[in-house]
């Protein structure tokens, strides 16, 4: 980490300082004045008109948007209850990690969760899957085992079938947890969540807002028929069809999964979804899981 430059600051001899301020003052006030004063004949000159400087006026600051789905009114919110205080974001691990704990009676689950910043990480993964990119080093969890399996020659190469087994305890771990416990451990600690988000640059925005957002992206997701063509133009491979490969992060990982892990996915999300928004409220729309 590197020090911020500090200013340099020139020493001014203090004993020269008065003089040089009376040399101005008299340079400005006394010798213009004078010169004046006498191409007058001595008469007092008549007072200047004082400028009126007009400040624009500063616009009225953006009001926030409005909130659409409050965290309070999801119907996984636990009763309101004296309840210890939470810890700070940066402290936030280990509280997590025990409420899990409690949650996931098979202990596998820890292989598969990052090991810190895990609230960070998973605000900042959410709000990335609707975007290009995905920064795998963010990810809340450990990335899938292995590469991508791909089928076929170099120059008519397809995503294989077998690849969706790569995320199948990822599949396994989402639909082992309990929804309604797990999204009542998020509406506990939502404001850290919130705190993660704001840091996140987004000083205005509301973090659950966000969530429901990119679950319904990713529930709307279109399918890609297969066989699913790959090209390897460097090093990594890419979607042959330009426009999937101009999709999402989060749309292509749901190609990447393969159809039926995506169907059960999709599945979760519109349940997770349910237990987020309260029914009938103004930002509620019913989602169900597309028909494919």
């Amino acid at each position: 980490m590197h020090a911020e430059p500090r200013p340099v600051h020139r020493q001014t001899d203090r004993s020269t300082l008065p003089w040089l301020l009376a040399v101005l003052l008299f340079a400005a006030v006394g010798g213009g004045g004078a010169v004046w004063w006498f191409a007058r004949g001595g008469a007092e000159p008549a007072p200047s008109p004082v400028p009126q400087v007009v400040s624009p006026v500063p616009p009225a600051p953006a009001s926030p948007p409005p909130i659409r789905h409050p965290v309070e009114q999801a119907p996984a919110a636990a009763p309101a209850a004296p309840v210890e205080p939470l810890p700070l974001l940066g402290d936030s691990d280990a509280f997590l990690f025990e409420a899990l704990a409690g949650l996931l009676a098979d202990d596998g689950w820890r292989a598969l969760v990052a090991g810190d910043f895990l609230i960070q990480r998973f605000v900042a993964t959410v709000d990335n899957l609707p975007r290009r990119k995905l920064a795998p080093h963010l990810l809340p969890v450990t990335p899938a085992p292995g590469t991508l399996a791909v089928e076929g020659s170099a120059e008519a190469a397809t995503l294989a079938p077998a690849n969706a087994a790569r995320y199948d305890a990822h599949l396994h771990l989402l639909e082992a947890a309990d929804l309604q416990r797990l999204v009542a451990i998020y509406v506990r600690l939502y404001p850290l969540f919130q705190q993660a988000y704001r840091d996140l640059g987004n000083p205005e925005g509301y973090f659950n807002d966000r969530l429901v957002e990119v679950i319904d992206h990713l529930v709307a997701a279109p399918d890609a028929t297969p066989p699913v063509l790959l090209v390897r133009p460097k090093v990594f491979w890419e979607f042959a069809d330009p426009a999937l490969e101009q999709r999402s992060a989060g749309e292509k990982l749901m190609v990447r999964i393969g159809p039926t892990h995506a169907a059960r996915v999709r599945v979760r999300l519109v349940q997770a979804r349910a237990l987020l928004v309260a029914p009938g409220s103004a930002g509620d729309r019913p989602t169900a899981v597309p028909q494919r």
